[in-house]
């Protein structure tokens, strides 16, 4: 009878202390159900799953700033463009494409009616050939027939010898050259020549040859 009636004191006390280490436990941070954090969760964590700052991704595209790419196309700032080839010179009669666009060779001059105010010019067109051994200077090659260009009795015109008695370009008249032309027939001498707003040439310069 007396255990009987003290069964019912142990049980209490028993759950008590039983309550009473679960309180300690909870305390000290040793919760049975808390689970440690994985890898995947600390990696979601970072903001938009993108790389930590510090730590390079992959190689960026492109050429980084301050190091040269291709190089640039052109000539480079500084730098001394090629020269320019030399002129070919014509080792045979040229093709009208390959003419020299401001030389003839005046070989005649015909005197039209004077109330033109104009003379025809008998010429030649041509390009420079190539200096031969022993020579001072290249010879001017002509090539297709004659044409005759008419020149204003006004114009401008320049010798040099053997028309006058000098290297340099010296002003003479028209007539003068009308002149030594009609004395020395088909000399083939080189002029170089500019045109007006007529079409008739205002301008001749004797080229000098040596």
């Amino acid at each position: 009878m007396n255990a009987d009636r003290f069964r019912p004191a142990v049980v209490a006390l028993a759950a008590v202390a039983l309550a009473a280490v679960l309180t300690g436990c909870q305390e000290d941070g040793s919760d049975a159900g808390a689970e440690t954090p994985s890898v995947g969760t600390t990696a979601a964590a970072t903001p938009g799953g993108s790389t930590p700052a510090g730590k390079p991704g992959t190689k960026p595209t492109g050429t980084p700033a301050g190091k040269p790419g291709t190089k640039p196309a052109g000539t480079p700032a500084g730098s001394v463009a090629p020269s320019e080839p030399a002129t070919k010179c014509a080792s045979e009669p040229p093709a009208p494409d390959d003419y020299d666009p401001d030389e003839i060779a005046l070989y005649r001059i015909e005197e039209l009616d004077g109330s033109t105010g104009k003379v025809n010019l008998v010429l030649q067109h041509g390009a420079w050939g190539c200096p031969e051994k022993d020579t001072d200077g290249a010879p001017f090659v002509v090539s297709g027939e004659e044409s005759r260009w008419a020149l204003d009795q006004a114009a401008h015109v320049t010798a040099t010898t053997p028309i006058v008695h000098s290297t340099e370009n010296q002003r003479i008249g028209v007539q003068e050259l009308i002149d030594w032309v009609d004395a020395h027939p088909d000399s083939g001498l080189v002029f170089k020549y500019e045109t007006g707003d007529d079409g008739a040439i205002h301008r001749l310069e004797q080229v000098f040859t040596p």
